[in-house]
């Protein structure tokens, strides 16, 4: 795997495990209530996003368990479509998405490594 692509999926695996710091002992509507944490959201979930964007499509073929395009696509909205972000998905996201997203890319990034 390319160097490129070892930092970009590292890139995702820091954003996730961020996301999921800024909602540990939350509940869902602590967003209606902190913008702030909102925001911390969006952007770690704008991150994977445009991360995932930049890894090789020979490494997301490898790897098509990750549903990459679902990831990308995501960023996109949140990105283009900011004044239409749906708290409600981004919660799902965080809470449901990003876990077993991180334990994927753990057991990609550490085996690059051996």
């Amino acid at each position: 795997m390319q160097k490129d692509d070892i930092i970009r999926l590292q890139h995702m695996l820091d954003a996730g495990r961020e996301a999921i710091s800024f909602i540990a002992n939350k509940v869902r509507n602590d967003l209606d209530n902190n913008r702030m944490l909102v925001l911390s959201l969006v952007k770690d979930i704008e991150i994977i996003g445009e991360a995932a964007n930049k890894v090789a499509t020979e490494v997301r073929d490898k790897y098509a368990n990750i549903p990459w395009e679902d990831i990308i696509g995501m960023r996109h909205h949140l990105i283009h479509g900011y004044f239409d972000v749906d708290i409600d998905i981004v919660w799902d996201t965080a809470t449901k998405d990003i876990p077993p997203l991180i334990a994927e890319l753990e057991k990609i990034v550490s085996s690059d490594k051996k």
